[in-house]
């Protein structure tokens, strides 16, 4: 019986080493692992021929039809880092849009969009932290194989006047060796991040809705 004991302690305490030194060794290799999705992350720059317009519709007085105001800046920095599994690394994925830039066909609309709407002179630029991303193939596909078009909807927080809000971009983006260019587009009401609406002589109304598009041209940097 003793002896029955003895053997069966033996297999216990053999089971139990086994069992800790895995810990151990898992234990040990769990941060390479964390940091594995980080190092085989695609990091895209934005670069020269990214874009943001808005578009607001409006009436103008001594025109029977509406039109719409457009004005945009291709002062756009900042990156987006995709994860291999196609998640957003959100810690370094921002883009930031200088708004003193915004230039529309009318200098009167653009002074008073800057001074009184945006308020350039306390907000500067507006920003976009990406959190999400849908549609794009996971993993991004290799330089030397990167072709193609696919739609995507990218969702982040985008802060204007100070007002931070989520937001939903949807568009669409094509792949070549360096290079990942598409465009995307929103929409949301002045409300929304605080904005005054535009009131000028000539101006009869505008609408509640702004349609935000950004053209984007981003490069691979890794």
């Amino acid at each position: 019986m003793n002896q029955k004991r003895i053997e069966v302690g033996r297999v216990c305490g053999f089971v139990l080493g086994v069992a800790l030194a895995t810990a151990l060794i898992a234990g040990e290799a769990s941060p390479v692992a964390a940091q594995t999705p980080t190092n085989n992350a695609v990091q895209l720059e934005a670069t020269s021929g990214s874009k943001v317009t808005y578009r607001v519709r409006e009436q103008l007085a001594g025109l029977n039809f509406p039109d719409d105001a457009v004005g945009s800046t291709d002062s756009v920095t900042g990156q987006l880092v995709i994860l291999p599994d196609g998640a957003v690394d959100g810690a370094r994925s921002k883009l930031t849009i200088d708004l003193r830039n915004l230039k529309s066909d009318q200098d009167m609309r653009d002074g008073y969009v800057k001074n009184r709407t945006l308020e350039t002179d306390k907000f500067p630029t507006a920003e976009f932290v990406a959190k999400r991303l849908q549609g794009v193939p996971s993993p991004l596909p290799a330089p030397d194989r990167a072709t193609g078009q696919t739609g995507f909807q990218l969702v982040g927080d985008l802060t204007v006047h100070g007002v931070t809000k989520e937001i939903t971009l949807s568009g669409y983006a094509t792949y070549s060796k360096d290079l990942v260019a598409g465009r995307a587009a929103t929409d949301f009401t002045f409300a929304t991040f605080g904005l005054t609406k535009p009131t000028l002589a000539r101006l009869l109304s505008v609408d509640d809705k702004i349609q935000l598009e950004i053209d984007f041209r981003l490069k691979r940097t890794n």
